[in-house]
């Protein structure tokens, strides 16, 4: 991934007329649209990062005549409030994505689901659906969408835990395949896209594919909207490029005293000053390829800050938000917490940290879903790069 400087971007939030956009895009072609999708290389910006023309040219090529458009909303990732501020400020712009989906793939029903603390969204977003049902009317387009309130558990983050969920079931991953393109919410080919990214493919139709390239770097186009927290003067939203390094985003937002940013929330890596200049903001290979992707939680940590403090909140907030269904998560979760405790207090040798880590790479190996395979990320890197903070 070739260097980037950190260059701001005005474009998620920029003005722009939905109904014209969708005016036009509704006249195109669907695969036209898929193609302009794939063209752009836009992917998912809730952190997996895979190719939003790809998921919707899949649903699309399912045969039955239900199929489901699911708007994922339930920001529950520490760090991570962007989502919150796209629903508040540009609600249409989502359902926009949602519509341009729907006609892609021959959806009739979309839901928001929502996250259960952003409930006070609700009136708003009740309103907003008034106008895009009534635009939907003026298009003949046979689409509409409804709120779904979550249960606030981080778990449902997930979507086939989001799916179970509304579907009356306890919040817990499916087995992958099949893949909700092919037998989704109600077992019916389903669309799951993060806010943001429905957004974005809205942005796609409005300057076109080209452009949108125009900005990231190869295998990372466009820009992104980060939520940016911690030891840091601008904290907040922030809308950036894809490709830069954490050197320069922390001459940008950091304090001067920077040393560690953890990218992707408390799932994310934990990336200390040494690394700064070699690692990069991306949807690539993780740290093997120098570059980390992330769903837009960047939380720096000045030289005040106790490393085995943050790595101990994250472990409290895993074992509480594990879903149970697995055992590497459930146990593993656990363990760890206990572990770094009876390090850190000299019940254990500092030696036990080496098992501890074994321990985590076993679990993103054998967890069932992302929750118990992620925790291995931040715990392998905090302890890893901060061993003596963790030791009593």
């Amino acid at each position: 991934m070739a260097k980037k400087k950190v260059k701001r971007v005005d474009l998620i939030f920029k003005g722009c007329d939905c109904n014209k956009v969708l005016t036009d895009a509704l006249k195109m072609p669907k695969e036209e649209i898929i193609q302009m999708l794939l063209d752009s290389e836009l992917k998912g910006r809730g952190g997996a990062g895979f190719p939003t023309g790809l998921k919707w040219k899949m649903a699309a090529a399912e045969k039955g005549n239900r199929k489901y458009i699911i708007c994922n909303a339930d920001e529950g990732e520490p760090g991570t409030f962007k989502d919150r501020e796209i629903l508040d400020q540009i609600p249409l712009k989502v359902l926009g994505g949602m519509a341009l989906a729907a006609y892609v793939t021959g959806a009739r029903e979309g839901f928001i689901y929502l996250r259960h603390e952003y409930r006070f969204l609700i009136p708003k977003l009740e309103k907003t659906l008034e106008t895009f049902h009534q635009w939907m009317e003026d298009f003949e387009l046979d689409f509409t969408v409804k709120l779904f309130i979550g249960g606030g558990a981080y778990i449902c983050g997930e979507e086939t835990a989001l799916i179970e969920s509304m579907e009356g079931k306890r919040g817990e991953p499916r087995n992958k395949p099949p893949y909700p393109t092919h037998d989704g919410y109600l077992g019916k080919p389903t669309v799951v896209n993060n806010v943001e990214t429905l957004v974005y493919s809205m942005m796609v139709m409005h300057i076109g594919s080209g452009e949108f390239k125009t900005m990231g770097v190869k295998g990372s186009s466009g820009s992104k909207l980060f939520s940016i927290s911690g030891d840091t003067p601008k904290a907040g939203i922030h809308e950036l490029e894809l490709g830069m390094s954490l050197d320069d985003f922390v001459k940008e937002f950091g304090d001067g005293n920077t040393k560690s940013v953890q990218v992707g929330g408390a799932s994310g890596f934990c990336v200390p000053r040494n690394r700064f200049k070699e690692v990069h903001v991306g949807y690539e290979d993780g740290l093997k390829g120098y570059s980390i992707p992330t769903g837009g939680s960047m939380m720096l940590f000045n030289s005040s800050r106790s490393m085995y403090n943050v790595l101990h909140n994250y472990l409290v907030f895993f074992e509480e938000e594990s879903c149970g269904q697995c055992t590497p998560c459930r146990v593993g979760c656990q363990q760890l917490l206990k572990g770094v405790e009876a390090v850190k207090y000299g019940e254990k040798s500092h030696k036990y940290l080496d098992d501890l880590l074994h321990l985590a790479a076993t679990m993103k190996l054998t967890a069932k879903c992302g929750l118990g395979q992620s925790v291995a990320n931040s715990f392998s890197s905090i302890v890893e790069n901060f061993r003596e903070e963790m030791i009593y």
